[in-house]
């Protein structure tokens, strides 16, 4: 688990990386969205076909121990085929540079060099940043979302596994088309201006959640959830697009990585921290959920995007 994680996210900063050479500044938005949107329907892809083998499975007699691994190994097939298309017709802009490896003690010291450097220019520049502060904090409330949804939905709520594997769906669909229209609409009025937009979003969606006390309501501000999840995580990839020169595609989008990867440590656990200091009171831990998208809006007012972002971006 701990290395598909890790390999995940090395995937995701090295796809990520692709952007700038597949986008020019002013179609950064809508390219980023196309990219999650498609992310988002294999999602849907490879958990329509897991389920329709749990059921296979399930009326055959099977139990979670004989046909869960199964559903490992169609995940894995889904992520060769995607990735296949990849290596097949993506074209790479970039020139590796030759670079000696050495192993044991010295491929840790220069793993520790090449990662202090990294930050080191990274710190130089300010908006760049307050941009991954940012990112932190509002992906920190994505990850709650993500990783919680189902079951607070069935812990407080009283959904049954069929209406939560439902609402899986629509999160998945919801959060496609935000990102498609999100993503076209950004490249117009501006990146930042578009992610502030949703972080307000999000924290309606915490209140409204919280506040929810029918499944009607809570399916409302569920399909809320997905447009933001959708827009906001397109908006964030866009902008550090912006930021990422040519030469440095990798130490910028890695580094937006890693603020991705905390957020999703931290975000889960200032869930957990309230609803135990609040006796398992959750509707006050996804209400606490709300401050770190305002967090996130208050840092992203410190953001300033490049001279390359469309004129209605720069002009915040």
């Amino acid at each position: 688990m701990a290395l598909s994680q890790m390999f995940f996210a090395y995937g995701e900063s090295l796809a990520a990386a692709f952007l700038p050479e597949l986008a020019p500044p002013d179609a950064m938005g809508r390219v980023s969205a196309w990219g999650w949107a498609w992310g988002y329907v294999g999602g849907m892809l490879t958990l329509g076909l897991c389920l329709a083998y749990v059921f296979w499975a399930q009326a055959q007699g099977q139990t979670a121990g004989q046909f869960v691994p199964i559903t490992m190994l169609i995940t894995a097939a889904v992520f060769v085929l995607a990735s296949g298309v990849t290596f097949a017709c993506l074209r790479e802009r970039a020139v590796p540079q030759d670079s000696p490896v050495h192993w044991g003690g010295g491929l840790l010291r220069n793993w520790w060099v090449q990662w202090r450097s990294i930050w080191a220019e990274v710190s130089t520049q300010a908006s760049f940043g307050w941009l991954l502060a940012c990112t932190v904090a509002y992906q920190a409330g994505v990850a709650v979302a993500i990783a919680l949804a189902a079951i607070y939905a069935q812990t407080v709520m009283g959904f049954e596994t069929t209406e939560t594997m439902l609402m899986v769906f629509l999160l998945n669909i919801a959060a496609a088309l935000g990102a498609l229209v999100l993503g076209h609409a950004q490249d117009r009025f501006g990146h930042r201006r578009a992610l502030a937009l949703t972080l307000v979003v999000w924290c309606i969606t915490c209140f409204w959640a919280a506040a929810a006390t029918d499944k009607l309501s809570f399916w409302g501000a569920a399909t809320l959830a997905g447009l933001s999840m959708g827009a906001s995580q397109s908006c964030g990839r866009a902008m550090v697009g912006l930021f990422a020169p040519p030469d440095r595609l990798a130490v910028y989008f890695g580094a937006w990585t890693f603020a991705v990867r905390l957020a999703s440590v931290f975000g889960p656990l200032l869930y957990g921290v309230v609803t135990w200091a609040s006796d398992g009171n959750q509707r006050m831990a996804l209400v606490s959920t709300a401050i770190l998208f305002a967090l996130g809006l208050l840092l992203l007012t410190q953001v300033r995007l490049p001279q390359t972002a469309p004129a209605s971006g720069t002009a915040e």
